[in-house]
């Protein structure tokens, strides 16, 4: 017998079955909400069985964190091979990659940042650890991944940037007020803004607030 709706079952490897009902689930969300989407849907749409979702995630609620972890948290291809350049140009080149990841799966991404299901603890970590691990790919591409003095300012800077990212973004996808190269100007001198004038002034006025 043919399934009427959704996709034909198959036999996959748990990897692969998990990988699939994640790409599935990602465009219902996308095309909905998390309220509106369940997890009889996301079975169907991936030709799976209910129980088989559970199993793989525990529910739709811990489904629904790793797709927006997978949507927030930036991937490492962003910085992969970049060239030994300038700060500048590094930066440039994983703003460009940076957009090309939000661009490819804008409905969902808008989803993750808008929408959520709640701030609630298990969200936080998954936010906190996007804004980490962006800090960490925005210091190696300037090549300052070496730095000590004023390290957690620096690294609270860029955390504060990356909600300005967020924004600017919506201004790009939702708002139609920004083209995706301004978009890129904007992001590529902010950083760089941030790194090579805001950051050594605040890092040349700690000990003078610590004197006081």
């Amino acid at each position: 017998m043919t399934m009427s709706t959704g996709a034909r079952r198959q036999r996959l490897e748990p990897d692969q079955r998990r990988t699939q009902i994640l790409a599935v689930a990602r465009r219902l969300f996308a095309r909905g909400s998390y309220s509106s989407v369940s997890t009889s849907d996301i079975a169907r749409a991936a030709g799976v069985t209910r129980p088989l979702i559970n199993h793989y995630f525990g529910g739709k609620r811990q489904l629904y964190l790793e797709i927006v972890r997978e949507m927030l948290v930036t991937p490492g291809s962003v910085s992969e091979d970049l060239p030994r350049t300038t700060p500048r140009e590094r930066i440039a080149i994983v703003v460009d990659r940076w957009i090309d990841v939000v661009d490819r799966d804008r409905e969902m991404w808008l989803s993750a940042i808008d929408e959520g299901i709640g701030r609630d603890e298990d969200l936080d970590r998954v936010l906190l650890e996007s804004d980490e691990m962006a800090a960490d790919l925005v210091l190696e591409a300037a090549m300052m991944t070496d730095v000590v003095e004023g390290r957690e300012q620096l690294r609270a800077m860029i955390r504060a940037y990356g909600t300005m990212l967020k924004a600017a973004s919506r201004e790009w996808l939702v708002r139609g007020t920004l083209s995706r190269g301004d978009l890129h100007i904007l992001l590529t001198q902010s950083a760089l803004h941030l790194l090579q004038t805001v950051y050594p002034a605040v890092r040349d006025q700690a000990p003078l607030d610590q004197a006081t």
